[in-house]
């Protein structure tokens, strides 16, 4: 009979070594599954968000883009009828979180602002925006939070929007001379185009603050004739692509068809390239003149000559070179200055040729603080308390930024009423609804500009009154907007204060119909010149 002897070490090493592996791919296993039930509890003690009706298959929601209805009234629709808190789906998996409250706005720009601080990984700013190195469109951080400091501190400080007051100056008397010019001489009547004008200018003070050009309307002294067509092209060419393939760049998830049709690729690698050469050669001119001429003035500087002095202590920032770096912003600056100013000044006079008794006091304002001998100046806005509230009252009624959206959750976050809100979701912050809130707004679909000088005169539109966000809040708001307010206000002021203004006979004026305007001398000549 066989001895029970003890197990060898060698041996019992073994087994337990084979007993090892399997029993802790078991503990991990069990390890997973709880940590699985733990997030799916927690999921199922929070609300889940309700998603809108009137998805189609495969595409969701996205039809409603392509409506003639404007998306922020669709979404107001949508918000009468399942509150403040609900989902759309963009494609057949992505999901954006609609929100139109004033007290939820404020949750999402506060309390959870590091929550969403991402944008979405859209095909525009990839394909024409140097791989998202424009920092507006770029991943929250650290080339995000560098060039953020960059730009609040280099190029939209108040010390260097005052140094760049001549060049806005300048190019608005430019403009306003050329419509003197085309309508006051004139043995008859001409009706002007006036978002044609706004166009021209905004187009002209942008890329005259950018790269020191000129290339729209009449008066063109910098850039050659033949040049400043190619200039007026490309320019309009690659700021129209962009914009129109946002919406298509989201669907690229989704297989890519709408974006075929709406965004065409192809056509953003082009204009992308095109653009790429024409401010490439402004760059490349900078440089020359830096070499030849020695270090410009700080009176005379554009933004590329401040960013060539500020990427020369930074030469790369995350992996992008500095001539990257300088187009991309450049490029970012002129998207941002352009079709959203255009479109406030265009909603601005619509809405004082359709309210005369505000026209009529906005210009008693000019005549009794600036006179008719004198031009406006930026130093004369802080008395010009009615225009300031006509700018505001605009930019609370119909602003170009309705819609707060290209923003995506980074984490899981749950919102104080109790929603769960997935890693992944995109936010779109239904401003006009805010804007339009009767609890906030009395008669809120009238425009009325005293509404700012009574009891809602402290609230501003730099993201910190939840109420009024027409530029967005929180990290990611718009860091344009004190030069932005400041080509409203003078704009605005100097048209209204150099010409009367007056629709055509029997003609509307309004959002959707062309802006044709009759317009009369109302200075001294001196003026004009």
């Amino acid at each position: 009979m066989p001895s029970l002897l003890p197990l060898q070490p060698p041996l019992m090493e073994y087994l337990l070594q084979s007993l090892l592996k399997p029993i802790s791919t078991l503990f991990v296993l069990l390890i997973c599954m709880w940590f699985y039930h733990l997030r799916r509890s927690k999921v199922r003690k929070t609300l889940c968000v309700p998603e809108a009706g009137g998805a189609w298959p495969i595409i969701g929601h996205l039809h409603i883009f392509n409506t003639q209805k404007p998306i922020h009234k669709t979404l107001s629709s949508m918000a009468d009828k399942y509150g403040p808190v609900f989902t759309i789906r963009l494609g057949r998996s992505q999901r954006a979180l609609i929100l139109s409250s004033r007290e939820l706005a404020k949750e999402c720009f506060t309390k959870l602002d590091t929550v969403f601080s991402n944008r979405p990984n859209l095909a525009a700013p990839k394909l024409m925006g140097y791989d998202h190195a424009m920092f507006g469109f770029a991943p929250y951080g650290p080339y995000w939070r560098k060039m953020h400091k960059i730009i609040t501190v280099h190029l939209m400080s108040s010390h260097r929007l005052d140094m760049l007051n001549h060049m806005r100056a300048s190019e608005i008397s430019w403009a306003i001379r050329e419509l003197y010019e085309s309508t006051c001489n004139a043995n008859e009547v001409v009706g002007v185009d006036m978002e044609k004008w706004f166009t021209d200018l905004t187009y002209n003070l942008a890329l005259t603050m950018v790269g020191g050009k000129r290339c729209f309307g009449a008066s063109i002294d910098i850039i050659e004739d033949g040049e400043a067509q190619r200039c007026q092209k490309l320019v309009k060419d690659y700021v129209g692509i962009f914009f129109k393939s946002s919406v298509a760049s989201k669907t690229r998830q989704f297989g890519g068809w709408l974006e075929y049709f709406i965004g065409n690729e192809r056509a953003m690698k082009r204009s992308a390239k095109e653009m790429d050469i024409l401010i490439g050669g402004w760059l490349e001119e900078h440089k020359q003149k830096r070499i030849f001429g020695g270090k410009v003035e700080e009176e005379e500087q554009d933004f590329m000559d401040i960013l060539l002095d500020v990427m020369e202590e930074t030469p790369m920032i995350s992996g992008f070179d500095s001539d990257t770096i300088i187009k991309a912003t450049c490029l970012n600056m002129l998207l941002g200055a352009t079709e959203s100013t255009k479109q406030a000044l265009t909603m601005a006079l619509s809405l004082l040729l359709e309210n005369g008794h505000v026209l009529q006091k906005a210009q008693e304002e000019l005549n009794t603080h600036i006179g008719k001998e004198r031009c406006v100046t930026e130093d004369d806005i802080k008395n010009l308390t009615y225009l300031q509230a006509i700018v505001k009252e605009t930019l609370r009624e119909n602003s170009p930024s309705n819609i707060v959206d290209l923003i995506t959750s980074a984490q899981d976050c749950t919102l104080s009423t109790g929603h769960f809100i997935p890693a992944g979701t995109q936010l779109m912050i239904n401003a006009w609804k805010i804007h339009h809130d009767e609890g906030l707004w009395p008669d809120p679909y009238k425009f009325e500009p005293e509404r700012f000088l009574t009891g809602n005169k402290n609230i501003d539109v730099k993201g910190r009154d939840y109420e009024l966000i027409p530029f967005g809040s929180g990290r990611r708001i718009c860091p344009g907007i004190s030069l932005a307010l400041r080509i409203l206000h003078l704009t605005l002021s100097t048209l209204l204060h150099s010409f009367d203004v007056s629709k055509p006979y029997n003609t509307p004026v309004g959002a959707t119909t062309k802006l044709q305007v009759h317009l009369t001398s109302r200075l001294d000549l001196k003026c004009y010149m």
